[in-house]
């Protein structure tokens, strides 16, 4: 299977939301991440000609989960969200109405601990807890594609100066990909352009402790 990944920057700091498929002219599809403009989203997916089928979070930040509720609501669609962080999800005004961002509540419909395998839309995802930039984080992984939200990026990784946010967890959910998936692995982060696993580990500057020799 060749997946079809195609990727929307969406909301005001242009956050990665992907629209995958098992197919070019698949029906259904998996959205990861619909961080805002839920309505657009809906748009691009008739012209694509597919429904989704589920959505996934990788995180809870405010800028992944924008327009989960909006696009569960229209497209029925299960939102799929680790347990640590679903609390944000159901009540996200207690994290973000003092920041000034609204975010509609929306309960998720399946809660995971990191170690699942969904079958959605004709894809089979593994479902990888790793933390650091957010204490619930997950990643997605599928036919050699790792939907890794905000843990990775080209030449940079996430931030963890935010609440759960840990550097040495970061850096160990990193190598945890490495050791389990092989260097042509595609990253498709939160923000950015994709990346592959092995670009990441030879180049990324801040991987520099990992590079080094154990």
């Amino acid at each position: 299977m060749d997946l079809v990944v195609d990727r929307y920057e969406l909301g005001s700091i242009g956050t990665n939301c992907y629209v995958v498929r098992a197919s070019r002219g698949a029906e259904e599809c998996v959205v990861v991440d619909p961080g805002a403009d839920a309505a657009q989203l809906r748009l691009e997916l008739a012209r694509l000609g597919t429904r989704c089928a589920a959505i996934l979070v990788t995180h809870t930040h405010w800028d992944h989960i924008g327009g989960v509720a909006d696009l569960a609501e229209a497209t029925g669609a299960p939102v799929h969200v680790s347990e640590v962080e679903s609390t944000v999800l159901e009540r996200p005004d207690d994290f973000y109405a003092a920041l000034g961002i609204r975010i509609r509540r929306h309960a998720p419909d399946v809660r995971l601990d990191g170690d699942e395998t969904l079958d959605l839309a004709g894809i089979s995802f593994e479902t990888l807890r790793i933390p650091g930039h957010s204490p619930g984080h997950l990643a997605f992984h599928a036919e050699g594609a790792l939907f890794s939200g905000d843990l990775l990026f080209a030449g940079g990784v996430g931030r963890v100066d935010l609440p759960g946010g840990d550097w040495a967890t970061l850096l160990a959910s990193i190598r945890a990909l490495a050791d389990r998936f092989p260097e042509d692995t595609i990253v498709h982060s939160g923000h950015g352009p994709p990346t592959t696993l092995g670009d990441e580990l030879a180049r990324n500057p801040f991987l520099l402790e990992l590079r080094a020799p154990q």
